[in-house]
């Protein structure tokens, strides 16, 4: 199985997830998005791939949002993925595409679905446990 995970390794949440990927015997192709962006059209892809609202994939916290007034509606689509080509700190992480999908993993146990193996137990950096399904 192939996987891809948009990363950042500053966020707690995209560790957890990278590191549950890897527990399941997967070593995924890991794009440093604040590095290597996703292109407009990549980024696109993810989102209809995920099924979710462009507005959806962007990162409030520790962000320009505010600075950038993204909490209003008038923003369109095409102006939304210009501010996060323009800034990708604005793209919510980490995004996880594998042959069964793509999807957001917030929280990161969403990546199980998206695996072929078990994670099997798993703690997480904060100390929660999740338990093989």
């Amino acid at each position: 199985m192939t996987v891809t995970i948009y990363h950042n390794p500053d966020c707690g949440t995209s560790r957890n997830t990278l590191a549950m990927i890897r527990q399941s015997g997967v070593e995924p192709a890991v794009i440093e998005y604040l590095k290597t962006p996703p292109s407009r059209e990549r980024l696109k892809e993810l989102v209809a791939a995920m099924g979710i609202p462009v507005r959806a994939l962007l990162r409030e916290k520790g962000t320009p949002y505010k600075e950038l007034g993204l909490g209003d509606p008038r923003w369109s689509d095409d102006e939304l993925l210009d501010f996060m080509l323009a800034h990708p700190i604005l793209i919510n992480r980490p995004i996880v595409a594998t042959s069964k999908g793509v999807r957001l993993c917030r929280p990161s146990e969403a990546v199980i679905d998206l695996l072929d193996n078990s994670v099997g137990r798993f703690v997480k950096e904060d100390g929660e446990v999740i338990e093989p399904r």
